[in-house]
């Protein structure tokens, strides 16, 4: 299958950062949280889509179209996970309550490696 140009991904990327960004923040209005508290809609959007990205780039052949990759990964994907908010989070944590800062860091990474791994091993079931 022949690559498509440079406008076309950048467009699909756009297309699918706006998706996903929009479902970021429906869940963030969701589920709010203080300052001392423990951002759990961070935490699972975080987790759910490293998850997804691990079924997704399982499922995804040399033969997928050649738009699915930059529109669901880079930017549904990448617009729905938000490790900048994560660091900003977990910044804001430390100063507020060091336990909480720590679990939600230390929990975060190995969430997010593990839902990863098990995505990518969900995705290559057939």
């Amino acid at each position: 299958m022949a690559q498509p140009g440079l406008p076309r991904i950048l467009g699909v990327v756009a297309l699918g950062g706006i998706v996903g960004s929009l479902g970021r923040y429906g869940l963030a209005e969701a589920f709010p949280h203080g300052p001392a508290e423990f951002p759990w809609a961070t935490f699972a959007t975080n987790v759910l889509g490293c998850f997804a990205i691990g079924v997704l780039l399982a499922r995804l052949t040399p033969r997928s179209h050649p738009l699915l990759r930059p529109f669901l990964g880079t930017g549904i994907l990448g617009g729905f996970t938000t490790f900048s908010t994560f660091a900003v989070d977990s910044g804001k944590l430390l100063h507020e309550h060091v336990v909480v800062a720590l679990v939600y860091f230390f929990g975060t990474v190995t969430a997010a490696l593990l839902a990863a791994t098990l995505g990518e091993r969900a995705g290559r079931q057939r």
